[in-house]
């Protein structure tokens, strides 16, 4: 019992915990009576560096599921990405939220075909990029879901995923097609050729998966341990944060997401050189808690800590807006050995 507590305890820890370690240098008497927070990210604009992180199932935390998300997210001006495992249809998602900046998450499925219908299905309905999930060719020892008998009811169903003659008809959950655990760097040629969606990674860790990125013409990656759901033991992605932005080298943009819970975090992340953060639990606490309106506190919460974390930095804030990543290393001090 010991080891599998130590165990479940590391899985735990492992999405954000060393952000304690990294510490804020302040310089004052600067100009921020105003702060601006805005930002691009792949030639879009949004209100700020905090957006949403793909997350499935939303219907099992608010009746509306990810037409509450996506209400919030147009609401709040940020981007959100759709889940392959969303409980809403995207069609209804962009419905709701039609003026929204939405990319959509994929895991590669067995069948190619079913594949190659949702990527061009979201790109008629105007996602802006795709978000290609490269950590689960398998589904990790979740002692969790174990432990809780997480049980996804036949008729919690997956709208789309449809089989590969497009029928119409919804998915149940026990029925989906299953990941594909053969998809390799060969493959994304052949995502390549079947959109012109820019193709953004989930899930890197190392410099030598960015550097294969970077060789590999994506325009984007999100430096992700599945919020230390898939692989014990792995490193924190604020650890991973700066080794994957070093080996970039400025030439795709890096994002990250796992564990960012205050305005700090996310001030933190910024000046280790990530464009943009991605929340994923604390947008479905918000969700479970008020729906639409819960979301959109949570936000809030989040983007008015950033801002002020800005302010007592010395930060206006403006030379994110412009592209600049003047926050690189210039406000953050690690500390060793803790």
């Amino acid at each position: 019992m010991a080891g599998e507590a130590r165990r479940e305890a590391v899985s735990c820890m492992n999405h954000w915990t060393c952000s304690s370690r990294i510490h804020l240098r302040p310089r004052y008497l600067k100009d921020v009576s105003e702060v601006d927070t805005k930002t691009m990210i792949q030639g879009a604009e949004v209100s700020a560096p905090i957006c949403i992180a793909p997350t499935g199932f939303h219907c099992l935390a608010w009746p509306d599921g990810e037409l509450s998300t996506a209400r919030a997210a147009q609401a709040a001006n940020i981007c959100y990405i759709t889940s392959t495992y969303s409980t809403c249809s995207l069609e209804d998602i962009v419905t709701a939220a039609p003026k929204g900046l939405r990319w959509f998450q994929l895991y590669m499925q067995t069948n190619r075909q079913l594949n190659q219908l949702l990527v061009q299905r979201v790109e008629a309905l105007g996602f802006q990029a795709l978000v290609i999930t490269v950590d689960v060719p398998m589904l990790g020892n979740r002692r969790h879901d174990l432990r809780n008998q997480l049980d996804l009811k036949s008729n919690l169903l997956l709208k789309d995923l449809r089989s590969h003659k497009g029928q119409i008809n919804p998915m149940p959950v026990l029925q989906m097609s299953p990941i594909d655990s053969s998809f390799s760097w060969s493959d994304l040629s052949w995502v390549q050729s079947i959109t012109q969606l820019p193709i953004i990674l989930k899930g890197i860790l190392t410099k030598e998966d960015a550097e294969l990125a970077v060789k590999h013409n994506v325009q984007g990656i999100i430096v992700s341990n599945h919020g230390g759901r898939q692989l014990d033991e792995v490193l924190p992605s604020i650890d991973a944060l700066t080794e994957v932005v070093a080996a970039v080298k400025g030439k795709i943009e890096v994002y990250v997401d796992g564990g960012i819970r205050t305005g700090n975090d996310v001030l933190k992340a910024l000046a280790l050189g990530a464009k943009c953060v991605f929340l994923g639990r604390p947008i479905l606490w918000g969700l479970a808690c008020k729906g639409e309106h819960g979301v959109e506190e949570v936000l809030n919460i989040i983007k008015n800590e950033f801002r002020t974390s800005m302010a007592l930095t010395g930060m206006a804030m403006s030379t994110l807006h412009r592209g600049e990543s003047v926050l690189h290393r210039a406000i953050v001090g690690r500390l060793r050995n803790l």
